[in-house]
């Protein structure tokens, strides 16, 4: 075998084996014994038939198998020889310059990995967050579970903040209805900003029966191109006015969310557990985003296309899923490759340097930690035991766990090889979930 190896760009080759007639002959006349076995020819017993007829019969056929087989094995014997880490499958063709007397030759087109220098791996600011569960982070929560249940009481008032209205509307600009007539019945709550800016504000101090035209003017973003940056004239009718009535915390409403707590102060306790166990995980989930960021900044490095171009496939793959279940057309001009390509690139250059970090420190994915993830997930189901079983007997599922546990162990490899700076980070921005930098995530 004779491979010559040609450097195109900076992570694209150009490599052409050749392979001796030598060896194809060899092994071609190894595979026409195997087929004289089983040929059958009329006039011959099975196996029987003389051997220059079957290599008259299929001489063709075998030396394009052998040929066929000696292409894949030989790629990947070359490849070992110069020492070459593909990125991705290779484009092979036959070479143009084929010799009928010298063997077959081919030509390989791929791109291999990028080298991955860690230097400095040692000299990252790895910010750890510090916060921990208020007063008011729990009032909040029983806030907030209070108006999972509320409940709307009609009133006969003028409209304010955090009511709710309901009303009949309609909207012209340039001379054109663009509601389809009147819109009837919409509720709205005051405050939400769901309308365009300006209009609820036009709604403040209204009451049922009350009719009012005002001009609001749309955003010059606003998704529709005919009325964006344009000023239209609402003409709105209040048809009720309703204030929210929330319930109270008591021991109906705690058992309501499943609780054994007698009083409200155990609820409170229950629920601060909760937070403080919430806010672990998010604590966790921001050092990882910020080392991940770290990582990305610090190391920039040319990417393969080839692991580009799977990883927008991937990140594309979802959406093409969830039409498919609304049974939606989706076309790749609805899915621009300018939508994922940085989400892409960032994602692929992550995952080659964890794999270097881990390759290079020898870093074991610790069986131990797998099982007590997968055991904490587990508690949240009726029969946790089940569940850990259900995650157990299959590999891909368990191979997703552990590829996450991976990546943790990693975080805690940087953090220890780096100066770690407290930081004080506030609760509502540390429970407020963020692009993840994580590169499954």
């Amino acid at each position: 075998m004779q491979v010559s190896v040609e450097k195109v760009s900076d992570l694209s080759r150009k490599m052409t084996v050749r392979v001796l007639e030598e060896s194809i002959q060899e092994k071609a006349e190894t595979r026409l014994k195997t087929l004289a076995k089983d040929v059958k020819l009329d006039g011959f017993r099975p196996g029987k038939v003389p051997f220059h007829v079957v290599k008259k019969m299929f001489g063709e056929r075998a030396r394009g198998e052998v040929i066929s087989a000696l292409i894949e094995s030989s790629y990947y014997e070359a490849l070992q020889s110069e020492g070459l880490k593909p990125a991705g499958a290779p484009h092979i063709v036959p070479s143009e310059d084929q010799g009928n007397d010298d063997g077959f030759e081919y030509v390989a087109n791929f791109e291999v990995l990028p080298e991955v220098d860690l230097a400095g791996i040692d000299q990252i600011e790895v910010k750890q967050p510090v916060c921990s569960v208020q007063e008011e982070n729990i009032e909040k929560t029983i806030e907030t579970l209070q108006l999972n249940k509320k409940e709307w009481n009609a009133v006969e008032r003028s409209g304010q903040e955090t009511d709710r209205l309901t009303f009949h509307f309609s909207g012209v600009c340039d001379d054109k209805n663009f509601t389809d007539g009147k819109v009837e019945n919409y509720q709205l709550e005051l405050g939400s900003n769901q309308m365009i800016p300006g209009f609820e504000d036009e709604l403040l101090g209204l009451s049922a029966g009350e009719q009012k035209v005002f001009d609001s003017a749309f955003p010059e973003e606003y998704g529709n191109a005919d009325l964006a940056g344009k000023t239209a004239t609402f003409d709105v009718e209040v048809v009720l006015v309703e204030e929210v009535s929330l319930p109270v915390v008591n021991e109906e409403f705690i058992k309501s969310f499943g609780s054994t707590a007698g009083d409200v102060d155990s609820f409170k306790g229950e629920v601060k557990a909760n937070l403080e166990i919430e806010l672990g995980q998010a604590i966790k989930r921001h050092l990882k985003n910020q080392v991940m960021d770290s990582l990305f900044d610090k190391f920039p490095m040319t990417l393969p296309d080839v692991l580009v171009d799977q990883e927008i496939e991937a990140l594309k793959q979802p959406y093409k899923e969830n039409a498919k279940r609304q049974k939606q057309a989706i076309s790749d001009s609805d899915l621009p490759r300018e939508m994922f390509e940085e989400q892409a690139k960032r994602r692929v250059a992550l995952g080659l340097l964890l794999s270097e970090i881990i390759q290079k420190n020898e870093i074991q994915v610790d069986a131990a930690r797998v099982r007590q993830e997968i055991e904490v997930m587990a508690n949240t189901y009726e029969k946790p035991e089940d569940v850990v079983n259900w995650y157990y007997a299959d590999k891909k599922r368990l191979a997703d766990v552990e590829r996450m546990i991976l990546e943790e162990q990693v975080i805690d490899w940087i953090v220890t090889h780096n100066t770690v700076v407290e930081e004080n980070v506030a609760f509502d921005e540390l429970m407020t979930p963020q692009n993840s930098g994580v590169v499954n995530g």
